[in-house]
């Protein structure tokens, strides 16, 4: 059976999931993408490219209820079914339970563990040694639907940022994992498992309250922050009262015993900073402001403290 699914989604995962649909002769009624902001977005320029409707709200809910407009535009497309590529903005449940069979929704990590929207960095945070990727049919609570297809476990490496755990390893599961789901809804072969809530962990966004480096934790829990927080919002510490966001960071064997924070060494396009049991060396930074660039060209001096 060959479904009219309105597609929700952005980004190049968007894009690609939206392809493989495509080939499977699915038809794809709307693609609802985010307005841009900088660079055009990847799905809603092959969906322009492709000469499919493309419907880009920044919102959906005003005010806590559904925006009724919006929810007249959906409704009249009469979707089979939603698929959920990567979604941030908050769907409401009007939408989410509209077509007769539901609602498709990515999630990047092993459902129930690690619910809310920003996995991928608490996976990396919190120390997990192993991820996956979850299609699950959305219901009122956040990633709390039941299961349809899981694919991994996949390792999370030593050196692992959230972009690189997503772009290498989750990325192309996710997109595998859509389009099956998608046709196990299709063939009527779908089986929806419910979540044990036993195992059940959520986490919030992170924010710079999440990002702001402690000196009295261990150089291992800071270097998983600046690698959970790479490449957003960025792991920071203060130098003076300017905010240095870190990126690109090992931990190293520490030399001598400098106060955790300071500024040990600045050679080879890296800055090394004392940190307890061991030392951080961080090859990429963000001053203030300004751009991101290599750390030794951004004035810091071996010497100074970070607070």
């Amino acid at each position: 059976m060959k479904l009219r699914i309105a597609f929700f989604g952005q980004a190049a995962f968007g894009r690609d999931v939206l392809l493989r649909l495509l080939e499977q002769g699915h038809e794809i009624v709307a693609v609802y993408a985010p307005p841009d902001a900088g660079r055009p977005d990847p799905l809603a320029e092959e969906a322009r490219v492709r000469g499919l409707r493309c419907l880009r709200h920044r919102v959906f809910r005003r005010q806590g209820a559904a925006i009724p407009e919006t929810l007249a535009e959906h409704r009249a497309l009469r979707p089979d079914l939603n698929v959920l590529a990567f979604v941030t903005a908050i769907l409401p449940p009007e939408i989410v339970e509209h077509p007769p069979k539901g609602s498709l929704c990515f999630h990047p990590s092993l459902l129930p563990r690690y619910r809310g929207g920003a996995a991928l960095a608490w996976q990396i945070m919190l120390g997990e040694r192993e991820s996956g990727v979850t299609v699950f049919r959305p219901d009122a609570g956040v990633d709390t639907g039941p299961i349809v297809v899981q694919k991994g476990p996949v390792p999370i490496r030593a050196g692992d940022t959230a972009a690189s755990l997503y772009f290498e390893r989750l990325y192309p599961l996710g997109v595998e994992a859509l389009v099956e789901a998608v046709a196990l809804v299709a063939s009527g072969r779908v089986r929806y498992a419910a979540q044990d809530d036993a195992r059940a962990s959520f986490q919030g966004l992170v924010g710079d309250a999440e990002a702001r480096i402690d000196w009295s934790r261990s150089a291992a829990e800071i270097d998983r922050q600046i690698r959970g927080c790479d490449p957003q919002p960025g792991a920071f510490a203060l130098l003076g009262r300017e905010r240095l966001r870190l990126f690109d960071a090992r931990v190293e064997r520490a030399r001598g015993a400098d106060p955790p924070g300071a500024v040990v060494s600045v050679a080879d396009g890296r800055i090394a900073i004392a940190a307890r049991g061991g030392r951080l060396s961080v090859g990429r930074v963000r001053r203030g402001e300004g751009p991101k660039q290599s750390a030794e060209l951004v004035g810091i001096r071996v010497g100074e403290r970070l607070g």
